[in-house]
C-alpha cells in the first residue's frame, strides 16, 4: 500500500514595508542629527567660546567667506558652524530627556488611575485636567523665576510638558487590557500587579506610546527654543538652536546667516520627526491599516 505525499506549502512571504521618499528623506536628516549630536566633539573644529574679533561677521562660503568658518562668524568672531553643531547636540539631549521623562511619567500615572480606580483615579485625572488647562509656557516662566535656572532643572521641567497626553493614552488602554482575557489569565496565575503592568500590557501598548512620543519630540523641541529665545532656557556659555536664533536677531540685517543656520535645523528637525510619527502612526494603528 503506497503512502500518500502530502504536499509542504511553503508560507508566503511577508511583505516588504515600502518606506515613502519623504519618510526615508526624514529618517536620513534624523540619522545625521543623531551622528552630529553624538560626534560633536570630532566634528567641530573650534571651541564655542573662542573668540577672533579680527574676523568678526564673516559671511558664510559663496557669500564671499572662506573655508576656515563655512558658515560664517558672529559678533564675536566665534565660528557659527563649531557654536550650530554643539547646540543640535544640546537641543537633542534636551528633548530626548523631556520626551522620556514625560513619557515615563505620563504612563506611570495612567496605570495607577488604571489599576486603583476609585479616587486615585479621579485625583489623576485631575491633575490631567490642571496640566491641560495651565498654560505651559507660564509655568515654566514661574518655575524659572522662583528657583533659578540650571540644566537638569530645565531638563526635568520640560518633562512636565505633555505627561498628560501619555497618561491618558496609558489609562484608557490600560483599562482596554484589563478587561481582555490575558491580563484576567495571568492574574488568576498569582502574577504581581507590577508584573502584568510590565510583561503584559505595556508590550501591546507600547506601539501607541511611541507613537505619542515621536508626536511630542518636535513640540519639545519648539518649546526650548521658545525659552532659550526669551533667556530663559541654555544659558552661557553653553548654547542651543533656540539660544543662537535668539542671538543672531539683533544681527538679521548685518548678519542674516548667524540667525537662519539653527533656523533651519529647527524647522526641518521638527518636521522630519513629525513625518516620522505620522508614518509610524499609519504602521502600528490597526485600525488605519
Amino acid at each position: 500500500m503506497s503512502e500518500q505525499v502530502v504536499p509542504v506549502v511553503a508560507a508566503p512571504p511577508r511583505p516588504k514595508v515600502a518606506i515613502p521618499p519623504g519618510v526615508a528623506l526624514a529618517m536620513l536628516w534624523l540619522g545625521l542629527m543623531v551622528a552630529t549630536a553624538l560626534l560633536a566633539d570630532v566634528i567641530r573644529p573650534y571651541g564655542i567660546t573662542a573668540m577672533d574679533l579680527r574676523a568678526r561677521l564673516q559671511p558664510p562660503v559663496g557669500f564671499g567667506g572662506d573655508w576656515a568658518h563655512p558658515l560664517g562668524t558672529d559678533e564675536l568672531g566665534r565660528d557659527v558652524f563649531s557654536r550650530l553643531v554643539e547646540s543640535i547636540r544640546m537641543s537633542l539631549m534636551i528633548a530626548f530627556g523631556a520626551t522620556i521623562i514625560a513619557a515615563v511619567f505620563g504612563t506611570t500615572m495612567g496605570f495607577l488611575a488604571a489599576h486603583f480606580r476609585g479616587w486615585v483615579e479621579q485625583a489623576v485625572l485631575m491633575l490631567i485636567d490642571f496640566q491641560a488647562s495651565m498654560p505651559f509656557l507660564i509655568l515654566a516662566l514661574s518655575v524659572l523665576a522662583f528657583f533659578g535656572n540650571s540644566l537638569p532643572l530645565f531638563i526635568c521641567l520640560m518633562g512636565l510638558y505633555g505627561w498628560e497626553r501619555h497618561a491618558r493614552i496609558s489609562r484608557g488602554l490600560a483599562i482596554a487590557a484589563n478587561a481582555q482575557g490575558y491580563a484576567a489569565a495571568v492574574r488568576q496565575l498569582g502574577a504581581t500587579p507590577m508584573r502584568i503592568y510590565l510583561k503584559h500590557v505595556l508590550p501591546n501598548i507600547a506601539s501607541t506610546l511611541i507613537v505619542a512620543a515621536t508626536l511630542s519630540f518636535p513640540e519639545v523641541v519648539l518649546l526650548e527654543s521658545g525659552l532659550s529665545f526669551l533667556g530663559l532656557g541654555v544659558q552661557p556659555p553653553m548654547t542651543s538652536l533656540g539660544n543662537m536664533v535668539g542671538y543672531g536677531r539683533e544681527y538679521l540685517t548685518r548678519a542674516p546667516w548667524i540667525l537662519l543656520s539653527p533656523s533651519v535645523v529647527i524647522v526641518l528637525t521638527t518636521l522630519s520627526v513629525s513625518i516620522l510619527g505620522d508614518w509610524l502612526r499609519d504602521r502600528l494603528d490597526p485600525t488605519l491599516t
